[in-house]
C-alpha cells in the first residue's frame, strides 16, 4: 500500500478538512468549533493524522496525562477516534494508522496506548476488535464499559474512581460534553432544542478544562448522558434515541 497521509499542525489546521464533515466552501460550525479546540490541544502534543484526500481516514490521539478523558496513567497514549470510512476499507489504511500510533508512543518513551471500549462495540467508539489484533487488553472496567491498552512495559492505565461513579444527584437529562468531535456542535443544538420544544427539564454541560474531564463521574469520550441521576451512554443522541431514554 501506498498512501500519503498528513498531520495536522498549526500551520496547515486553518486549510485542512477535519475528515469527520468534509466542505469544500461553506463552513460548518462544529468543524469550525473543533478547529478552535484543536489549536489548543496541538500545542500540548495531540495528534491528528489523516490520509491526503476528501475521506474519512484519520487517527486523532494525544498524550493521556492531557487528554480529556477521565483516565490516568501518565505516560501512555490515549486514542480517541480511529476511523476508516466504509468506502475506503481494504486498502491497509487503518493498519498503517495504528502502527503509525504505536511506533510514534514508543519513539517519545511511552509507557503504551489505551482507548475506550464497551462489553458491546457502541457506534461512536473506535473498533475494539480491531485494536485486539495488535494485542490491546482490557485492563479496567466500568459497568458496561473497558479499558483498552497496549502496555509497552507492563504497566497499565486505570479509570478514575470517579469514572466509575455514574451517578449525580441531579435527576433530570443531563449532558456532558466538549468540542473533541465535529458532531457535537449540530446535536447539542437539536436536542437543545427539542427539549425546549417538549418541555423536557435538561442541563446540557459544556467541560470546558481538561481538569473538568478527568474529574467526571462516568466515563467520556467527548460526550456523556445521564437520566434519573444515572450514567447512561456515552454515544451521540439522536431524538430518537433520546426518546428511548426519556421512556425509562
Amino acid at each position: 500500500m501506498c498512501a500519503e497521509f498528513i498531520n495536522l499542525t498549526m500551520e496547515n489546521l486553518a486549510d485542512e478538512h477535519l475528515c469527520c464533515i468534509i466542505r469544500s466552501k461553506k463552513k460548518h460550525p462544529g468543524v469550525e468549533a473543533k478547529r478552535l479546540w484543536l489549536q489548543q490541544r496541538l500545542k500540548e502534543g495531540h495528534t491528528f493524522r489523516k490520509l491526503n484526500k476528501k475521506a474519512t481516514v484519520f487517527i486523532e490521539y494525544a498524550p493521556l496525562a492531557s487528554a480529556w478523558v477521565p483516565i490516568r496513567g501518565e505516560n501512555y497514549m490515549y486514542i480517541y477516534c480511529l476511523w476508516v470510512e466504509s468506502k475506503e476499507k481494504g486498502n491497509g489504511y487503518g493498519k498503517a494508522l495504528l502502527e503509525y500510533c504505536i511506533q510514534d508512543a514508543k519513539a517519545k518513551g511511552k509507557s503504551g496506548i489505551c482507548m475506550l471500549g464497551a462489553t458491546k462495540q457502541k457506534a461512536w467508539l473506535s473498533d475494539q476488535s480491531f485494536a485486539k489484533k495488535y494485542g490491546f487488553q482490557i485492563v479496567d472496567t466500568a459497568h458496561a464499559y473497558e479499558l483498552l491498552a497496549l502496555s509497552f512495559d507492563g504497566t497499565f492505565p486505570h479509570f478514575n474512581e470517579t469514572a466509575k461513579k455514574q451517578q449525580i444527584e441531579n435527576t433530570v437529562l443531563t449532558i456532558y460534553y466538549d468540542m473533541q468531535c465535529p458532531f457535537i456542535y449540530q446535536k447539542i443544538e437539536k436536542l437543545q432544542q427539542y427539549c425546549e420544544e417538549h418541555a423536557i427539564p435538561a442541563t446540557f454541560l459544556k467541560v470546558d478544562s481538561l481538569q473538568e474531564a478527568k474529574q467526571l463521574p462516568c466515563v467520556f469520550n467527548n460526550f456523556a448522558v445521564f437520566y434519573k441521576g444515572q450514567f447512561q451512554t456515552v454515544n451521540l443522541l439522536d431524538v430518537a434515541t433520546l426518546e428511548k431514554i426519556l421512556k425509562k
